[in-house]
């Protein structure tokens, strides 16, 4: 009986670490956010803060959730809902304590669900991607051009914004 015990642990135990899955890291594995860049109106290749720049998002019923409040930004990373074919952000700018210069930036796209493993699960990339500007009286975004309508990765900008 003793000598039946040995080789059954033993194959207990090789057939429980056989069972485990190596370990899962998903730090490539993530949904990526759209990059927007703003550049010079009159020189369309060079990248040019906005002052005193706020990002807000909004959501179905209007209400504003702060991305970015005050800054002084060439470049900006935008999340986009996973559960919705769009999402739109208020951008404005503040040239002086009386000009606060707001547009709204709508983005539409195609959501594609990606497995990427059981332990990381799904990920979203947004594909067909069109970008809409409503602006008020005074016009600060003049153009809106749309570098790469597919959104898989965060490595180079998708959406290039002249000002």
């Amino acid at each position: 009986m003793h000598k039946l015990k040995v080789p059954l642990i033993i194959l207990l135990g090789i057939l429980s670490f056989s069972a485990c899955e190596k370990d899962d890291i998903c730090s490539d594995a993530d949904t990526p956010r759209l990059i927007l860049r703003f550049y010079d109106i009159s020189d369309t290749t060079e990248l040019k803060d906005v002052q005193n720049l706020v990002v807000r998002g909004l959501n179905d019923s209007g209400v504003q959730d702060s991305i970015i409040a005050n800054a002084a930004l060439d470049s900006i990373v935008l999340p986009l809902r996973v559960n919705s074919p769009s999402t739109s952000f208020t951008i404005s700018r503040q040239t002086d304590i009386l000009d606060i210069n707001i547009d709204t930036l709508t983005f539409n796209y195609e959501a594609k669900e990606i497995y990427t493993s059981r332990a990381c699960g799904f990920i979203v990339n947004y594909d067909a991607l069109e970008a809409t500007v409503k602006q008020d009286d005074s016009v600060w975004i003049q153009e809106t051009r749309i570098i790469t309508s597919l959104v898989e990765n965060t490595a180079s900008a998708h959406v290039k914004i002249l000002h």
